[in-house]
């Protein structure tokens, strides 16, 4: 592992927060729809000879309402489908003029299906600045923060890539793995120095060996920023704190000062993480996809910051119009604020008006200021009650709270009853971080059908009388239940998260049957 003096890494604080403040002047004074009328341009000029350019006429665009009258709403089988499955993998010309050298391996969350998402030299380059902008967002709000004094720990799944063969079975060079491993490959060489883990131990492919080493050498470091997302970061907390028999991050790493989440909604977890870090500790969301970086959190406002000037065009389409052929299709210049959107993306690796999966709201114009809410398959309204993410949630942090309970994960879906003329409900898995007694449990159900209530009228409205619904039946899951079931679906660690909705009640079934209870 790289070492550098302490004169060395003060300095580069110094630097960081020199460049923080330009940064951040700059992404400040620049109007955000001019940005991204501009990046749009770009894109498209560059891509105007690709095949994808040439069907969709690049040549005459002209502006944002001829692309979108000229390129349609896409989902990732669209692409996959219509153009990429052929030449696989070598795709280079096919939707970008330039080489792909790597894909990024991404779930459908609630499928399973494995998507291979185009990484290509440009987009490595607008993850990069992205990453730095949410760094400098949090340097301009807490100056002087000491980041680079110690270690930066990026808790990412396997770095450990594999070369992709052509159809005629020989290798073709192009690699897939987990963004993280793309990522830690393409490091900058200034930030090695800085980063942890290594290179050796980033390759470990089992998760359970890898956290393993991750703990006995890391408690002997200085580590300053710690980043991941929250279900596996709790995963590794409690192996730490298994090794050093401490309670708290602030013992093992007395300089731990900022934690950077993401992937999945924080609210349910900040209380139990405050609790595990300390107070010095400061949290800050990132909204990083395979497809591409989307937003920072601003702590000077405390909302997540799109970032419009790292090669990526922003669309945006209400929720409740996304199957639609003729659906409104907004950007960052005519918004509203209140609206859930699914968000849309045009990208420098190929991607054009691509439909994430993910929703947000946003919560101010200028500058853009939004939350995530959730994905765009977390929906249930299996009996007609319409629930989103975001509200689920919620819920579940207000139930949590008013019981004094905190939760590590969970999963809810439906659960249709046998009986002729009486009414489902719905059934959630819920992991605690500590064993919760019986007792409890009837307080947070119904803790949780209050705040389910008070946060969505159609869900109140199915549970009149218990007339159409019936009150929720929560199921505990063991202390790190959902970690062993998502090794037995092969989905331990790294990106993977736990499915928290699903409108079929199959995943419920399957859990039921892994925990013997529901």
């Amino acid at each position: 592992m790289v070492s550098l003096p302490l004169p060395m890494r003060r300095l580069t604080d110094v630097l960081m927060g020199r460049y923080a403040a330009l940064r951040v002047a700059q992404l400040d004074g620049r109007s955000a729809g001019a940005t991204q009328a501009t990046t749009l341009s770009r894109l498209v000029r560059r891509a105007r000879g690709t095949r994808f350019g040439v069907d969709h006429d690049f040549t005459r665009i002209r502006t944002v309402a001829d692309y979108q009258r000229r390129v349609p709403l896409r989902t990732y089988e669209d692409f996959w489908n219509d153009y990429w499955r052929a030449p696989f993998p070598r795709i280079d010309g096919v939707t970008w003029p330039g080489p792909i050298p790597y894909f990024a391996l991404s779930s459908g969350t609630t499928s399973g299906t494995t998507k291979y998402i185009p990484v290509s030299r440009q987009m490595l380059a607008s993850n990069q600045k992205a990453a730095l902008t949410a760094l400098s967002l949090f340097l301009v709000a807490h100056p002087r923060t000491p980041l680079f004094t110690g270690r930066l720990f990026f808790l990412g799944g396997s770095s450990d890539l594999r070369a992709l063969p052509t159809e005629t079975g020989e290798v073709s060079g192009i690699l897939a793995g987990d963004l993280s491993g793309i990522t830690v490959r393409e490091a900058s060489p200034w930030l090695r120095p800085f980063a942890f883990p290594p290179e050796r131990l980033a390759l470990v492919a089992d998760w359970d060996e890898k956290l393993r080493l991750l703990v006995e050498a890391a408690v002997a470091l200085p580590i300053t920023m710690l980043s991941g997302i929250p279900s596996w970061l709790l995963v590794l907390f409690e192996r730490l704190f298994r090794h050093t028999r401490r309670e708290r991050l602030a013992d093992i790493w007395p300089g731990l000062r900022l934690l950077i989440h993401g992937g999945t909604q924080f609210e349910p977890y900040r209380a139990l993480f405050r609790t595990m870090t300390g107070e010095g500790v400061h949290f800050l969301e990132t909204y990083p996809a395979s497809e591409g970086f989307v937003a920072a959190e601003d702590p000077r406002h405390g909302l997540l910051r799109l970032l419009p000037d790292h090669d990526l065009f922003f669309e945006f389409v209400p929720v409740a119009e996304l199957k639609s052929t003729s659906a409104t299709r907004h950007t960052v210049v005519d918004l509203e604020v209140g609206v859930p959107y699914a968000v849309v993306l045009t990208t420098c690796a190929g991607l054009w008006s691509y439909v994430l999966g993910d929703t947000v709201r946003f919560e101010r114009r200028d500058p853009p200021l939004l939350r995530f809410t959730g994905r765009t398959s977390y929906f249930l309204s299996a009996f007609g009650e319409h629930l989103i993410g975001e509200e689920a949630e919620r819920a579940v942090a207000e139930a949590a709270r008013v019981v004094g309970a905190s939760v590590v994960d969970f999963h809810v879906g439906p659960l249709f009853s046998a009986t002729v003329g009486e009414p489902g409900r719905h059934r959630w898995f819920v992991e605690f971080a500590q064993t919760i007694c019986p007792a409890r449990l009837a307080p947070f159900a119904e803790a949780l059908d209050a705040a389910l209530a008070r946060v969505n009228e159609d869900y109140r409205a199915h549970r009149l009388g218990n007339l159409a619904m019936l009150p929720p039946l929560v199921c505990p899951v063991r202390r790190g239940g959902f970690a062993e079931w998502m090794r037995s679906r092969g989905r331990l660690g790294g990106q993977n998260k736990v499915p928290r909705m699903d409108n079929s009640g199959a995943i419920g079934e399957e859990l039921k049957i892994y925990f013997g209870a529901g």
